[in-house]
């Protein structure tokens, strides 16, 4: 790829956190979730069996491990998905106490996206109920400050954290939910402004700031209007951590479809970003969906098009996820494509995409994106 870095979402939950024991019970961890998946329909492939095994990702030695193989294969740094809510940050030993401590880090680029919405029960979820609130990611002016203060005093003054260009890499989940809580768009613009100014005072220089524009798209239906709001915020780059396949009037029941469709699902996404974004949209791809891990087991699985009850993308195999990498890495390769880098998800088991080996394919996934990348 021309003068673009490849980074990968990295999902925590694979640690004990004092959260989710409140929620889920002593020691719990998302693997728990992984371990209780079961096929839904013929072919399913669940449940999904880790190659490396159940692993703690707080433990150094573990983080030094996954560190090296992203190394390996191309992946240049990883985008560590951030949860803080008013009261404090959630699953960060992940980040805390595994990456920042892990032999090699140093040599790998990190930065954090933070998920700022709220926490809900998923694990598993009930059909046809919306999740409960188990956390609000709700925040006020002063909580705001506080979270990206301790985001800028731990992490962005490390020598390794990513830079777009010189400048600091933030990503916020869900801007317009940022619109609704800081007072409206001038008082979000006022706050962002504010926020690279306490950059700039801590002498780490300008910020690169990102959000997820298909995020608003629930709330905000216009495309044009979701463009014009995020220009005048002054967000530098918009990021994709998915791609679109939700049918808004729910027509399509079937439970799954097959991955080649979803290539052509991204291909949409990448044409509709490049359509109707001024600013640049950086590159993603995906290797499937299925949530239906975080689903109630015992209950018949059914596309209800609700979270996490939807269609089922399944079958990708090593040489379908290279065909995907390829078609995508192809709009930076010809310069169609304005973004500033590429991602991939590392490690989201229970949704179904992921990089990290497994015991059906091993590191095929893996080995795809290296071939690619070096063709």
């Amino acid at each position: 790829m021309k003068n673009m870095k490849l980074y990968a979402y990295y999902f925590p939950n694979w640690h004990v956190d004092p959260r989710n024991e409140k929620w889920h019970g002593k020691g719990w961890t998302e693997w728990e979730v992984t371990k209780c998946a079961r096929p839904r329909f013929e072919d399913h492939y669940q449940p999904r069996v880790p190659l490396w095994g159940y692993e703690d990702e707080a433990d150094p030695k573990v983080m030094a491990k996954k560190i090296a193989c992203a190394k390996s294969y191309g992946i240049q740094g990883f985008i560590f998905d951030t949860y803080y809510y008013d009261d404090g940050p959630y699953r960060e030993k992940c980040l805390d106490e595994g990456f920042l401590k892990a032999e090699g880090n140093e040599d790998f680029e990190f930065s954090v996206m933070w998920c700022n919405h709220d926490a809900i029960y998923s694990h598993p979820s009930p059909r046809l109920i919306v999740a409960p609130v188990l956390k609000s990611g709700a925040v006020d002016e002063a909580a705001f400050i506080r979270i990206t203060d301790d985001f800028i005093n731990k992490y962005f003054v490390k020598p390794n954290y990513t830079r777009i260009d010189g400048k600091i890499m933030f990503t916020i989940y869900n801007m317009n939910k940022l619109i609704k809580e800081l007072g409206g768009i001038d008082e979000l613009k006022r706050v962002l402004a504010e926020f690279r100014q306490r950059v700039r005072d801590k002498g780490l220089g300008e910020m690169h700031l990102c959000t997820v524009p298909a995020i608003m798209e629930d709330d905000v239906p216009d495309k044009k209007k979701i463009n014009d709001l995020l220009v005048y915020l002054g967000v530098d780059e918009g990021v994709r951590y998915w791609w679109d396949c939700k049918d808004p009037e729910n027509n399509d029941k079937r439970v799954s479809y097959e991955y080649e469709e979803f290539i052509e699902k991204g291909k949409e996404n990448i044409e509709d970003d490049l359509k109707y974004y001024d600013f640049p949209v950086s590159l993603h791809v995906m290797g499937g969906i299925d949530q239906s891990p975080r689903t109630i087991q015992s209950e018949t699985y059914e596309n209800m098009n609700l979270y996490p009850w939807y269609a089922i993308c399944h079958g990708c195999t090593p040489e379908l996820y290279g065909k995907a990498f390829r078609m995508v890495k192809g709009y930076a390769d010809r310069g169609e494509n304005k973004g500033n880098f590429m991602t991939v998800i590392w490690n989201e088991w229970t949704e179904g995409n992921y990089l990290e080996p497994d015991e059906r394919y091993g590191y095929g996934m893996l080995e795809e994106i290296k071939k690619a990348l070096e063709e």
